[in-house]
């Protein structure tokens, strides 16, 4: 019986194509909606995600706006790490000066630092060496600088050996960062940037002083809310119980709040697809309640010959979800063409969720159900007698 049922669904629908095609057109678009921007927003997700997990999500930045006459000396950072919640810890003074060398002259951001900024903010090198205690020791004008700086003010990135100018003082390059780690500390990808013993900064800067008004710091283990309890603790005790002399940025609630942005702007679009897909479901039972009035005098002829109301019920359900479920199948087909053409077009590479997918075939299939009944319900109880004399 089920089968018979799908037979003339489908020869009903293939018998009125344009009016069937219109009608799946609101589920077509709806399921385009969801999965395309679930699917984008999944795929720009899992990027960030990636790049904030690339900063490392055990870090902690700290910046002091108020001393209390108790700065914080260049040679006490150490005694941080004597407590077993931190790992490493590292000075962040930042300056800006001119960069000049054999190809252009730019202006640049420099960071005066230690040794352990490279392995607290992950970075990668791509040639040379990083910073050593000798070189924080000694006052040496070395330098590691970015792809980008290396390529804007030198005009290639294997310069390890030669020279630039900052302010007009000489540094030697000693290291060259990898591409993907031209910035740090939420800097443009776009900004040229060296690294520089802390000691060198002072020097070049007036700004910067052995008083450290900024530092990162890294957890030894995964409770990153212990260690920023902790640190808290300390610098509430030197400044006086001050909460408002030092702030601290924990890099890992970075990443619960993208993960909370995300869910609720996936919940968001995904309920703005579901209302497509509803005004879909409408379109079906209002073409559904058309098609039961055209065909009234076959539903008379097939009661009359022995059909059941359960029959003539299944049979408009299943024209109802055969319809549904073609617009779909077509709307899942149109969404994998548009994110391939994202995909080209920009060089991405977002892909299908099959979890949307899924979710969007049942949603289809619900609409299909529920929009449905009202029209069959209406064609199984009609009589028999006055359907017949219908024309």
């Amino acid at each position: 019986m089920i089968t018979q049922s799908v037979k003339m669904a489908v020869t009903s629908i293939l018998s009125n194509k344009l009016r069937s095609l219109l009608t799946m057109l609101g589920i077509i678009i709806g399921v385009m909606s969801l999965v395309v921007l679930v699917s984008l927003v999944n795929g720009a997700t899992g990027s960030i995600t990636d790049s904030i997990n690339a900063l490392g999500n055990n870090l902690l930045n700290v910046s002091i706006s108020d001393d209390h006459d108790r700065p914080l000396k260049l040679s006490e950072l150490s005694s941080f790490t004597e407590d077993d919640l931190f790992e490493s810890i590292a000075p962040a003074a930042a300056s800006t000066a001119t960069a000049t060398g054999a190809y252009a002259e730019e202006s640049a951001h420099l960071t005066g630092t230690t040794a352990a900024y490279l392995d607290i903010q992950g970075l990668e090198l791509e040639s040379g060496r990083f910073l050593m205690k000798p070189d924080l020791d000694n006052h040496s004008n070395v330098a590691v600088i970015n792809a980008d700086l290396a390529t804007e003010v030198l005009g290639r990135t294997d310069v390890v050996g030669e020279n630039v100018r900052f302010n007009g003082k000489r540094f030697l390059i000693i290291g060259v960062l990898k591409e993907k780690n031209t910035s740090s500390n939420n800097a443009s990808d776009s900004t040229l940037r060296a690294y520089i013993p802390y000691t060198s900064l002072i020097r070049l800067s007036e700004d910067v002083s052995l008083n450290v008004t900024s530092f990162c710091i890294s957890a030894a283990g995964d409770d990153m809310d212990a260690a920023e309890r902790q640190l808290e603790n300390i610098l509430l005790e030197r400044f006086g119980q001050d909460e408002d002399a030092f702030s601290i940025f924990n890099q890992s609630s970075v990443a619960e709040a993208m993960d909370s942005v995300t869910g609720t702007l996936s919940l968001l679009l995904g309920g703005i697809a579901g209302i497509s897909l509803l005004v879909g479901g409408i379109g079906i039972m209002n073409i559904m309640l058309v098609s039961v009035t055209e065909r009234t005098r076959e539903i008379g002829i097939r009661k009359a010959i022995g059909a059941g109301r359960g029959t003539i019920m299944l049979q408009f359900l299943i024209e109802a979800l055969i319809i549904s479920l073609f617009g779909c199948f077509l709307g899942i087909a149109f969404s994998w063409i548009v994110i391939e053409t994202v995909n080209i077009i920009g060089s991405t590479d977002y892909s299908l969720s099959s979890g949307i997918v899924l979710l969007s075939i049942a949603f289809s299939v619900g609409i299909g159900v529920l929009f449905g009944l009202y029209p069959a319900n209406r064609a199984a109880k009609k009589n028999p007698i006055e359907a017949l004399r219908y024309n």
